[in-house]
């Protein structure tokens, strides 16, 4: 039977006053639409419009020229529709993920169909909200992205069909995905992974040896692996080990979210500082008692970002994390969270030492055969220590753990300088920055529980000799001051593990509902700016660290009370007599010249930014804003040299170094995301996973570039 098609003009169609007496073209079949076209198309970037760089334009017109997608079949896969505006107003608001009669109107829009009523519901799937209050915009919005399933739609409403004929994709805006790209969670990855394997197993013969790289195992032992951290790059590698079969140990130096609790508790409430169950140290790692970010630069609609998500939305977190534009946990989500991963580790059959510090490594012809391990709550001399022997040895310490990188060096293993960035973190009330940013929608955010999202902000100038006055020896010319971590509805927090250095960060939990709103603003630093205080060698970062931890320290006056200063005197670079704002850091604050803790150089790089932050955010300087003192610890200060495809150390065989702290990650996400990637590899290199890695997870990052 021939087909035929009826067009329509778009303008026989009205989507503000529809009309109950239209009737649809009468269409006695629905052929398949058989004439495939070209279209052009581009990745997704993380910067639009003009806050592009010129390397990212020319990318993208090069991928507009190139890029040529067959789109074969209209009527077959998803279509992903984004940008979809909602105003606030009519919006239900921040937490209302699913489709609103204004969303649909949206979509019917862009489809140019008739009457947004009669789209079916089912057919559409929100995979992403998010809230934009930008001044530039006639009004507050949230902004959607919609998947759409063509057959379901169909089906479900046969009077589509003319208009998904009609459809065109358009860059960032109208996609078309051949299949539905969402991910499972990694435990059911990697049982597709195992169920290939021995599916292609069953063809072979039998061998009494699985080898695959440098481990040649019987078939009948399971291969040992130790991961040093209980951080997300230790868990998910421990995850994704044990579903492929291996022995695996945890061994953490910090404690159970439990006892790391009760030991936060006693440094807030009595000053004790436990040097290995803090802020930093203990089940989940630094980020456990932060404000538990999932917002990450390594691409939020990967399959292995995506994989992550769904596989925290299995042990506990909420599912709007699967669509929220800018996810987070928020430590009281994290806490029963991590306890389900626990115990699921521990039916796989992991053992999980807490409490358990790896002093050194056993080493012998560059080829790591196990650990050396010590009780961590021992603090006497005589604490006893005990070797214990695996296959493969998981480091995946986070950025704290010094003494593992002096340990590391005393083997030779190869630790490179890194840049990284340094600070103060400034507090804010939190009323204030809900009115720099929405204005007169300010008073619908009630403490997190309003229609929008807690205000936040995120703002960046790069400084250069133009800018500020540099010594000769100050190091480089162009350096970037950032906002970072900003915890909207948070306090801020001691992240000390040195009772001589004083070291914080910004924690909050799920709601954001404390008065305050806190950012960290940091200073990018490099190999220059070490050596010109003298400090040389791989752990140069850290002595920098450092120095200006114990200064800080002594700013204080002991006892972890942290310095402060207002920004407004610390841009007049002057200490006033007069009281200072409240602070929300709970041990206490002292009033001190902060303008005098770094080099100048760098406290001129944050007075010219903070100056321009003001015009980003009229109101940003103000006598109400509190500078603490001081935050270091933004990444790590060296990365551990290792192979990009096997994720094994350069120097010792047998070591797999991944995570934050070894240099790979920054951040909750791409932590878990490494740590995937490392346990896949291991995986493969032990004999228990025999596919591609890039074909399940997709292309991994370029090792060595940590993105936050």
């Amino acid at each position: 039977m021939a087909s035929f098609k009826i067009s329509l003009p778009s303008s026989h169609f009205s989507f503000l006053n529809s009309n109950p007496k239209f009737t649809f073209p009468k269409i006695k079949s629905f052929p398949l639409y058989s004439n495939p076209f070209c279209i052009k198309c581009s990745k997704r970037i993380k910067r639009r419009g003009k806050l592009r760089y010129p390397s990212e334009k020319k990318k993208l017109k090069q991928q507009q020229e190139e890029a040529q997608v067959d789109v074969k079949n209209k009527f077959e896969g998803i279509w992903r529709l984004s940008k979809l505006n909602v105003s606030v107003h009519k919006d239900p608001g921040k937490d209302f993920l699913d489709l609103s009669d204004a969303l649909l109107q949206e979509i019917a829009k862009v489809l140019e169909f008739p009457v947004a009523s009669m789209l079916p519901q089912e057919a559409f799937k929100v995979v992403r909200k998010s809230f934009d209050a930008r001044k530039l915009q006639k009004e507050p919005k949230f902004v959607y992205s919609v998947d759409m399933d063509v057959q379901k739609l169909i089906d479900l409403e046969p009077r589509t069909w003319e208009f998904i004929s009609e459809l065109e994709p358009k860059v960032g805006l109208i996609e078309h995905l051949p299949h539905d790209r969402t991910s499972g969670d990694i435990m059911s990855i990697v049982h597709d992974c195992r169920k290939l394997d021995e599916n292609a197993s069953t063809s072979e013969s039998g061998d009494m040896n699985l080898c695959n790289g440098s481990h040649t195992y019987p078939n009948y032992r399971k291969p040992k692996v130790a991961v040093v951290g209980s951080g997300p790059a230790g868990l998910f590698a421990s995850l994704v080990l044990a579903e492929f079969g291996a022995d695996v140990t945890v061994m953490e130096r910090g404690q159970a979210v439990e006892k790391r609790g009760r030991d936060i508790g006693a440094l807030i409430v009595r000053r004790i500082l436990q040097e290995e169950s803090n802020f930093c140290f203990g089940e989940g790692g630094a980020g456990t008692w932060s404000d538990g970010k999932l917002v990450t630069r390594i691409g939020r609609n990967s399959g292995s970002v995506l994989a992550v998500l769904e596989t925290l939305v299995h042990f506990g977190a909420p599912k709007k994390i699967l669509v929220d534009g800018k996810p987070h946990l928020g430590t009281d989500k994290l806490v029963p969270l991590l306890q389900n991963f626990r115990r699921y580790l521990e039916e796989l059959g992991v053992n999980i030492m807490f409490g358990t510090r790896v002093d050194d490594l056993l080493v012998k012809d560059e080829h790591v055969l196990g650990v050396k391990v010590s009780d961590s709550s021992d603090n006497s001399s005589h604490s006893t220590s005990q070797n214990l022997s695996y296959d493969a040895v998981v480091l995946a310490v986070g950025h704290s753990a010094r003494d593992t990188y002096q340990m590391l060096l005393s083997h030779g293993v190869n630790l490179v300088e890194k840049d990284f960035a340094v600070g103060l973190r400034v507090e804010h009330p939190q009323e204030l920055i809900n009115s720099i940013q929405y204005s007169g929608l300010a008073n619908e955010v009630l403490s997190g529980r309003g229609k929008v999202p807690v205000a936040d902000y995120k703002v960046v100038e790069y400084v250069n000799a133009e800018d500020i006055a540099l010594p000769s020896n100050s190091g480089p010319i162009n350096r970037s001051c950032y906002s970072f971590c900003m915890c909207p509805g948070g306090q801020v927090v001691l992240t000390s593990t040195d009772p001589s250095e004083l070291c914080i960060n910004g924690m909050s939990f799920s709601r954001r509902s404390s008065k305050w709103a806190n950012a960290a603003l940091v200073v990018t630093v490099s190999s220059k700016d070490f050596s010109a205080l003298d400090l040389n060698g791989p752990l140069a970062g850290v002595e920098f660290q450092r120095m200006f931890e114990r200064k800080a320290a002594a700013m204080g006056g002991g006892n972890f009370v942290v310095p402060v200063q207002t920004v407004t005197d610390f841009l007049d670079s002057k200490l006033s007599v007069t009281s200072l704002p409240s602070s929300s850091y709970r041990l206490g604050v002292r009033a001190a010249n902060l303008h005098e803790l770094f080099p100048s150089h760098i406290t001129s790089s944050l007075q010219h930014s903070l100056l321009k932050f003001d015009k980003e955010l009229p109101g940003f300087i103000s006598s109400n804003a509190l500078l603490h003192g001081v935050e270091t610890r933004t990444s790590s200060p060296v990365q551990i040299s290792r192979r990009a495809d096997t994720y094994e150390c350069t120097s010792l065989r047998g070591l797999y170094p991944i995570g934050e702290g070894a240099g790979y990650a920054g951040g909750i996400v791409s932590a878990a995301v490494d740590g995937m990637y490392s346990g896949f590899a291991l995986a493969k290199s032990l004999g228990l996973f025999h596919g591609s890695i890039e074909s399940v997870l997709g292309k991994a990052q370029n090792a060595g570039v940590a993105k936050y």
